[in-house]
């Protein structure tokens, strides 16, 4: 039986989103808000705005109950779970064929896990997480809901990372550091030491801005 799945978010993101979901055996079927101006997204149709999946759902005209959220921004991809969320979906978590994750790790639902990215041991990521392509989570790291760990970045051993943070491509955290809540981590940083809630730090050694 084929298993439907609602994509919220036709963007780039949503691309590589659908296309570890399509590997996972579902079928696509994409929501976004810009339409009726944007109507595809590569081969695949947006057959409507949010509120269209959600009224149907409530019709049962089309009822979808598994949908994930496609959406880099870390504040608009809260706002749309927790639209789900209140009207019944089943959030899924995308983990790519290709990623490595221990058995020992934990991951909310609505995170989605990219090509090549490792999850060790005791690591506890949080409810709709991207954990981006060849990113590292070490073991007995937590990530935070929401937050973002973009590609090719890593977070060494037992690092807390808040809710809605990001951490910028390439970057590196040394083990044991927090990372508090909607911090952003600039692109190729290090952080070796602790970094407060709401603020920006980058460089190596990272530095607040």
């Amino acid at each position: 039986m084929t298993k439907e799945l609602a994509i919220v978010g036709a963007s780039g993101h949503g691309k590589v989103v659908a296309d570890i979901a399509e590997q996972l055996g579902f079928t696509i079927k994409f929501y976004d808000d810009a339409y009726p101006n944007k109507t595809t997204i590569g081969h695949w149709s947006i057959l409507g705005p949010t509120s269209d999946l959600i009224a149907f759902n409530h019709k049962n005209v089309e009822l979808i109950n598994n949908a994930v959220v496609a959406i880099g921004n870390n504040d608009i991809r809260f706002q749309k779970i927790k639209q789900l969320q209140e009207n019944g979906f089943n959030l899924i978590t995308l983990i790519h064929p290709s990623a490595v994750v221990s058995q020992y790790a934990s991951i909310e639902n609505g995170s989605v896990v990219f090509p090549r990215a490792v999850i060790n041991a005791f690591a506890r990521i949080g409810l709709g997480a991207i954990i981006n392509t060849g990113s590292i989570v070490e073991h007995d790291c937590i990530v935070g809901d929401y937050a973002h760990i973009s590609p090719n970045a890593s977070l060494s051993g037992g690092v807390e990372v808040g809710s809605k943070c990001w951490i910028g491509v390439g970057s590196q955290v040394k083990q044991l550091v927090k990372i508090g809540d909607n911090t952003i981590i600039g692109a190729g940083s290090t952080v070796l030491s602790d970094i407060p809630s709401d603020v920006t730090a980058v460089g190596s050694p990272a530095k607040v801005i």
